[in-house]
């Protein structure tokens, strides 16, 4: 024959009390594990390319930023103004340093200055973990050192004209994630 209500009532809660012991017990083992594991290391890459460049004089290689390049380097400093920065870091050019300048100034952080032919990113990549780096380059280096970061193409060459494109390169631990935005 079926049991009483009671007994079934009885028997429900020491299942419940059952259950929520090994919920608990659960739990202590999951607070164990989290206490145990370390955090994560979380390293962020902006990079863009140079603003509006000066093009008065085809012959100058070293030209400085044109008004609206001027402009726009402000910008980005207003852009990235929520961004928290450890770095920044620029090719020694004219067009490249006054981009970043209003960044380093409101920042309060030195310019770096990298070659491109020479960077060796796994080490570039490693000297800046677990922190937020800028890097100013050109049509040429930007995508080409975000493809390196990620470690697959996925960039191309930037059209001449873009001065507004954002390339954000993020790691967690080995984790890599990027995409591109435009301020325009």
């Amino acid at each position: 024959m079926g049991d009483s209500p009671e007994h079934a009532f009885h028997k429900l809660q020491k299942i419940l009390i059952l259950f929520i012991f090994l919920i608990a017990l659960a739990s202590c083992e999951n607070e164990n594990k989290t206490a145990e594991a370390k955090d994560p290391i979380i390293s962020t890459f902006y990079l863009i390319r140079h603003a509006e460049k000066d093009r008065a004089d085809s012959t100058n290689l070293d030209p400085e930023l044109s008004q609206k390049g001027l402009d726009r380097a402000i910008r980005w400093a207003e852009v990235l103004d929520n961004v928290q920065l450890d770095a920044i870091f620029s090719t020694n050019y004219e067009r490249t340093t006054m981009t970043a300048a209003p960044t380093s100034v409101k920042k309060n952080i030195d310019i770096q200055f990298y070659d491109p032919g020479t960077l060796d990113i796994e080490e570039f990549k490693r000297k800046n973990s677990g922190l937020n780096v800028l890097v100013v380059g050109h049509s040429n280096t930007t995508p080409v050192i975000t493809n390196q970061l990620v470690g697959k193409e996925m960039f191309p060459v930037m059209d001449d004209n873009d001065n507004s494109s954002l390339f954000i390169v993020r790691f967690i631990d080995d984790q890599v994630t990027s995409l591109r935005l435009n301020m325009d």
